[in-house]
């Protein structure tokens, strides 16, 4: 895919599927392709595989990079998969360039996770990541110590389709959007999923990412499609909607990210396992308040498709 080609595709909801575990934290890979075929179903036209959703950082390289390999063949062309890759910069080019050889459309590439870093080793990471695979590619963009003079170093790469935005400063994401070159063809996205999503479409993001579409991705398209539309008013009505199940993923600093996923998909029938560690399980409290949205929403056992 060229780079042009996957910046247009990122134009939509990108869809972060989780990674199934059995009791004993190993990868279900059964569960994962029944995530995957309940996206594609649902016509996610972008799937993310070894994303935040997906506990990346908890997986090991050879899981990860077989997660990417398994979702781009069960994908098969029917959606864009982006493969998230990451660590060191030899580990991420690795997992890169396994992808590309999988079929992988693009990498998503996460944000580095050494505990020092600065703007300018920060933008040669991507950079000599994004040249040794040379394949179409989005930054995870999310330390809020760094200026977004990174970006600006990066984006007229030619690999580069798009920015995962993932810091909620609307007047920064403004600035560097408008300080961006059209020409240079990078696509903005919300990089912290619907409760954001009006806010960064306002500012110049033409895509959100989103795990709320593993169990309910009808609302996240009306809300595209609201956005899309320039009808704010109906943005705002789903936006009420949905915000206290996202403050609910949002508490203890994100710690809540990926396990109110996993546990409102338990309750629905659907077997996505626990959390590997640093991520526990939600106290009785939140688990009530997870069945209670889904009460309000009306998913059950019965109403969600079992693919």
């Amino acid at each position: 895919m060229e780079t042009k080609t996957a910046a247009e595709k990122l134009k939509t909801i990108s869809a972060i599927n989780i990674t199934p575990f059995h009791p004993d934290h190993s990868i279900d890979w059964e569960a994962l392709k029944r995530n995957v075929d309940y996206l594609l179903d649902k016509h996610l036209e972008v799937i993310v595989p070894c994303g935040n959703t997906g506990e990346f950082y908890s997986l090991t390289v050879e899981e990860a990079k077989e997660e990417n390999r398994k979702v781009t063949e069960w994908v098969s062309g029917r959606a864009t998969v982006i493969a998230g890759i990451g660590y060191s910069v030899d580990t991420a080019v690795e997992m890169g360039l396994d992808a590309k050889e999988a079929g992988a459309d693009a990498v998503l590439i996460h944000m580095p996770i050494h505990p020092y870093m600065n703007e300018g080793g920060t933008a040669a990471y991507f950079r000599n990541i994004m040249e040794a695979i040379d394949m179409p590619a989005v930054i995870y963009f999310k330390n809020p110590a760094l200026g977004d003079a990174v970006l600006k170093e990066l984006t007229p790469l030619p690999q580069l389709a798009g920015v995962k935005y993932a810091i909620n400063d609307l007047p920064r994401f403004t600035k560097i959007v408008r300080e961006t070159p059209e020409d240079h063809g990078v696509t903005w996205v919300c990089g912290t999923a619907e409760k954001w999503a009006p806010y960064f479409w306002a500012a110049g993001a033409e895509g959100f990412t989103s795990g709320l579409v593993n169990l309910y991705p009808e609302i996240s398209f009306e809300l595209l499609q609201a956005l899309r539309q320039g009808n704010w008013q109906r943005t705002w009505e789903l936006w009420h909607t949905m915000v206290p199940f996202e403050d609910l993923r949002a508490r203890h600093n994100a710690g809540n990210n990926v396990v109110v996923i996993k546990e409102a998909l338990q309750m629905l029938g659907f077997p996505a396992g626990p959390t590997r560690e640093p991520v526990s399980a939600l106290s009785a409290e939140e688990n009530q308040e997870v069945a209670d949205l889904l009460e309000d929403w009306q998913l059950n056992k019965e109403t969600f498709l079992k693919v």
